[in-house]
């Protein structure tokens, strides 16, 4: 059966765009790989971090708002997104963290992984794990101290909390074609065929009121289609096994999207691997230049006079 390879990418809502900026080039050490607008609200930023050439599995975007409120954690919502480290990094990383001020908790092991919780400026739950790099992965070492032996490489997976696991597992297993390989505690760890980033899912139970999105919280996890094809077929076997409607298929430039809520709440999107962020720039110059699709490109001016300077 195909399915899915992998997390494509997530999607979080951030506040004041510069910081958000400053913290995931020069703190987390991602490369900037596209810089664009939210295509829907145009005069809003739409910001990519990724490995250093733009590969599905490293991707972490954010809709920078200014003045958003903070959002609340609870259920139907993504608990924890999760960067993959060499192996030894973490000691590396808790020295860098501190030095720069980062709040981060103690490092603990899941699934026999040394693993490092913190935050970014948002409050958004991040982590650090050892050892579970994927294939396909080019990590970015444009940032002082941050090479290849310690670079963030792609994701390793995201948590999931949601009131009923069973049902949101149905659509990792029986739609996208993961397995439910090990189970840690309250955590049950669901993997993607192939070995490639990001491709861990860990759902755990939560006894809560629904999540409320906002400023530090993800607003939906993209999954990797291979195609055109292999996307359709996910959402035919969402409709006939589930009963679950995906939304009609969405250009967004640099993949092509379908949308649909998992029973538990959680925003999910199947995004085709290409063409990917090269389309419309070099890779030796992503992310320099205010990059907007064929809609918007009349309106430039009047957009970029109304979006907050960077510098």
């Amino acid at each position: 059966m195909l399915g899915s390879s992998g997390l494509h990418h997530v999607t979080a809502i951030a506040g004041d765009p510069r910081r958000n900026l400053r913290f995931y080039s020069d703190v987390v050490g991602l490369r900037f790989v596209k810089k664009t607008v939210n295509f829907d609200d145009p005069g809003t930023y739409h910001f990519y971090f990724g490995d250093a050439v733009g590969s599905p599995g490293s991707i972490l975007t954010f809709f920078p708002w200014a003045n958003a409120a903070p959002g609340r954690i609870g259920a139907g919502e993504t608990h924890e997104t999760a960067f993959a480290v060499p192996t030894g990094a973490l000691d590396a990383w808790e020295m860098r963290l501190a030095e720069l001020g980062v709040e981060a908790g103690v490092v603990t092991e899941r699934f026999g992984h040394r693993v490092l919780p913190f935050r970014d400026p948002d409050g958004m739950r991040l982590s650090l794990v050892e050892g579970e790099a994927g294939e396909g992965v080019t990590p970015w070492e444009g940032v002082d101290g941050l090479k290849g032996d310690i670079a963030v490489a792609g994701f390793a997976g995201v948590t999931l909390g949601v009131a009923d696991p069973a049902r949101t597992a149905a659509v990792l297993t029986d739609v996208f074609g993961w397995t439910n390989t090990a189970v840690d505690g309250g955590r049950r760890r669901f993997e993607a065929p192939g070995g490639g980033a990001g491709r861990f899912v860990d759902l755990v139970a939560v006894d809560a009121a629904p999540g409320r999105l906002g400023a530090g919280s993800v607003h939906h996890i993209a999954f990797r289609a291979a195609s055109d094809a292999d996307q359709a077929a996910m959402v035919k076997r969402l409709r006939e096994t589930l009963g679950l409607q995906a939304t009609p298929q969405k250009d967004r430039n640099y993949f092509r999207s379908v949308y649909f809520r998992e029973p538990g709440g959680v925003l999910f999107e199947i995004a085709t691997d290409d063409p990917g962020f090269a389309i419309d720039e070099p890779v030796a110059t992503l992310g320099e230049r205010l990059m907007l699709p064929a809609q918007y490109e009349a309106q430039r001016e009047r957009i970029e006079a109304v979006l907050p300077a960077l510098g």
